[in-house]
This record gives C-alpha cells, sequence and structure tokens, in this order.
C-alpha cells in the first residue's frame, strides 16, 4: 500500500515525520535511486527501494486481520495465567495487537493489527459503531429496554444503545444492538441493571465491516478498501 515518504520513515525508527520532512526537503531521501524532494510524495515499503543518506530503510509493514473471536479467548497479546489470546490464532510475525476488547465469555468480530492510526479510529467512543447479537435471560419489556436505549447510570457511569431490535422474541431472547461508545463491559451491564442477564454475547459489526459466515477462530486479512472505510476515508 502506498503512504507518504515521512510515515514510512518514521515507522522505520529514523526520525520523527517532521524531522523525515526535513529530511526529504534537503535531498537525503530516495526513492528507487531518484531524490525525491517534494513533501506528500508516495512510496509502497513493500515493493520501493527507499534509501535516508544512502542506508535502505526497513519499514514495517501494516497488516490487517478480522478474527471471530471463540469464547474463552481473550483479548490480548500475552496472558500470565497461560490463557489462550487472540494473537495465538494469527500466523504472523508482525506484532499484531486487537484493536478493542471482547471480554473473556464473549465472542465475534475484533480486529488485529500493527497500525495504531486503524486501531484509534476503532476504540475512539462514537467513531465507528459496533453491532452485537445479544441473548438474554427471560425476554425484557419493551419499557425496559427503553431504559437501555435511553441511557442507564451505573457505577456512576452514564451509559446507553442507540438502538435495540429484537432479533427473536420469547424466553431468552436475542437482541441486535448497536453501541457507538466502548465503556467497560457495558452491554452486560446494562443487561444485568434491567433483570435480564447476559447469556451470549457476539459482535457481527465494527461500522462497516461485517463478520458474515467467518466460522468460529477463523481469520483473514481485510481488503485495502476495508481499512480506508475503517479509518473513515473514503478516497482511493
Amino acid at each position: 500500500m502506498r503512504e507518504r515518504l515521512q510515515k514510512i520513515i518514521a515507522r522505520a525508527g529514523i526520525a520523527s515525520r517532521r524531522k523525515a520532512e526535513t529530511l526529504i526537503q534537503e535531498g537525503a531521501v530516495t526513492v528507487n535511486g531518484e531524490t525525491v524532494r517534494t513533501l506528500g510524495t508516495q512510496a509502497d515499503p513493500e515493493r520501493d527501494h527507499i534509501k535516508v543518506n544512502g542506508k535502505l530503510i526497513h519499514a514495517e509493514r501494516f497488516e490487517y486481520y478480522m478474527l471471530n473471536k471463540p469464547r474463552g479467548v481473550l483479548s490480548s497479546v500475552k496472558d500470565t495465567e497461560g490463557r489462550q489470546v487472540v494473537t495465538d490464532l494469527v500466523k504472523s510475525s508482525a506484532r499484531l495487537y486487537p484493536a478493542g476488547r471482547l471480554d473473556y465469555n464473549s465472542e465475534g468480530l475484533i480486529v488485529l493489527t500493527n497500525d495504531g492510526e486503524l486501531a484509534r479510529s476503532i476504540t475512539e467512543g462514537g467513531k465507528l459503531a459496533k453491532v452485537y447479537q445479544v441473548k438474554v435471560k427471560d425476554q425484557p419489556e419493551e419499557a425496559q429496554l427503553e431504559r437501555v436505549r435511553k441511557g442507564l447510570t451505573i457505577d456512576g457511569v452514564r451509559m446507553r444503545a442507540s438502538k435495540v431490535r429484537v432479533l427473536k422474541p420469547g424466553n431468552n431472547a436475542w437482541y441486535e444492538v448497536e453501541l457507538t461508545e466502548g465503556k467497560n463491559r457495558q452491554l452486560r451491564r446494562m443487561f444485568e441493571r434491567i433483570g435480564h442477564p447476559v447469556m451470549k454475547l457476539r459482535r457481527v459489526a465494527i461500522g462497516k465491516l461485517k463478520l458474515g459466515k467467518l466460522p468460529p477462530g477463523a481469520y483473514r486479512e481485510l481488503t485495502d478498501e476495508e481499512v480506508r472505510l475503517l479509518k473513515g476515508r473514503k478516497d482511493k
């Protein structure tokens, strides 16, 4: 993927982005043997030979994966108790980490990457809606669901769901719930408060990225278009 030169240089640890811009303007940077002095010039760190002061740089390639996290797997890169973590399920030599969390007993869509910009887009509240399928004990009354939509204060923290709709009514009903904020164990705490504890919880979408039919424990790379959408970009 093509990126601005100063970003590639900074990621390689050679200089800050501002210093990288100075190096470019001073003629210290070449791409495939050609000196580049124009800020904003783009290159592909995987295909192009980029040198700074004659030294070839090796920028870490950004990688992006979506994983269907099974229950009983931690949203972490390591665990002191030796439990399985999400990075155990994705085969990559990159230093991946989960962009956001799903608790130990939850399942569904989680993104793993080594790109801090994309991770922030996912984790910063309000940028990307997250959609969940939730099975709860018994079936809440509509008035109880309206409390979840309008907001509850739990342990001094105000939290709400932007949308709640029935997927499968009846005893131990299923709901689709959309969140635009990322409070700790938010869905479990809200449904517990209205007297209908969560029995199963599955995340099925982050913004326009859908889990689809990806089996539990399976993963795939994101497309360039999916990465752009997660970052809030529509340009190609």
